[in-house]
């Protein structure tokens, strides 16, 4: 993994932590279907616009149009989507750390439903990320953390999981911006759609609503999703993932400093305990394949 590749893999940790501190903001002044449908309606149209600008076209294999979509659908509208309503009654900090657990559920999946085999480092680092992610959770329901947004974000991370199954289908093409705008918009025609039915369009105008807005329209929006679509490009799904290790640490310190949520001592044990399990996932996937004598 080269320089370049790095940094981008670590700009896109930043920026997509982020993401749950800018939201948790704007749920507390509007509607967060509506807020989010309008954050892709813009970031897409950004999107396109700059692809033309860049002489892409609309011109997407059939596997590129069917990933867009499947994007869209699992990460724009289901995942985001749920984790917005889920942030009006829990922390950004517990969502942003549930959410990073998605390479442990992938990995889970495999072993669990398909029986991939797993090296032992993998095992290992299945088994620590659950008990990581067990002692947060056990420690913020005694707290009183709403069941209701826990299970929102439980499905909003296993529907990140497939959406990042099918980033592979989509960049194998080219066309990486345009394909960025599109699945947004894609989300946004969801996400409107339940909003007109569920939501009532009441918004309490303030700075700090505006300025998350635009933040999160622009960076985690338009900018993160354009480095993963290009990272994954360059290096592959598997080893663009192992970069989530950092999203545990990224979530819950800038939830801290920028709205002053509280961190405990199981809390920073637990975060380090996930981190440490992904990375031993992520990396026993790297890990090349044993060479058999030859007779």
């Amino acid at each position: 993994m080269n320089l370049r590749a790095m940094l981008m893999g670590l700009a896109f940790a930043l920026m997509w932590s982020s993401a749950f501190t800018s939201a948790r903001v704007i749920v507390a002044y509007a509607p967060p279907l509506a807020s989010l449908s309008l954050r892709f309606l813009l970031s897409g149209l950004i999107g396109v616009a700059i692809a033309f600008a860049m002489g892409q076209r609309f011109n997407l294999t059939r596997s590129q149009w069917r990933a867009t979509v499947i994007f869209g659908i699992c990460q724009n509208a289901l995942y985001l989507g749920l984790n917005f309503v889920a942030m009006q009654t829990i922390e950004a900090s517990l969502a942003s750390i549930i959410a990073s657990s998605m390479p442990l559920m992938v990995a889970l999946a495999g072993w669990v439903i398909f029986r991939d085999r797993l090296p032992r480092m993998a095992v290992i680092g299945l088994i620590a990320g659950v008990a990581g992610v067990a002692l947060i959770m056990g420690a913020r329901l005694q707290s009183g953390v709403d069941s209701y947004g826990l299970l929102l974000c439980l499905i909003a991370a296993a529907a990140l999981t497939v959406a990042t199954l099918s980033v592979r289908g989509a960049v194998s093409g080219g066309n990486v911006m345009m394909i960025v705008g599109l699945q947004m918009l894609v989300g946004s025609a969801c996400l409107a759609v339940v909003s007109g039915f569920t939501e009532t369009l009441e918004v309490t105008w303030s700075a700090p609503l505006v300025i998350a807005f635009i933040y999160t329209t622009l960076v985690p929006g338009l900018l993160a999703t354009w480095v993963w679509f290009t990272l994954v490009g360059m290096i592959g799904a598997t080893k663009a993932a192992t970069f989530h290790f950092l999203n545990p640490f990224f979530g819950v310190a800038i939830a801290a400093v920028v709205i002053n949520e509280s961190i405990g001592l199981r809390d920073v044990i637990g975060v380090g305990i996930i981190a440490a399990g992904i990375l031993a996932v992520q990396l026993s996937k790297q890990q090349p394949p044993v060479l058999q004598a030859k007779a």
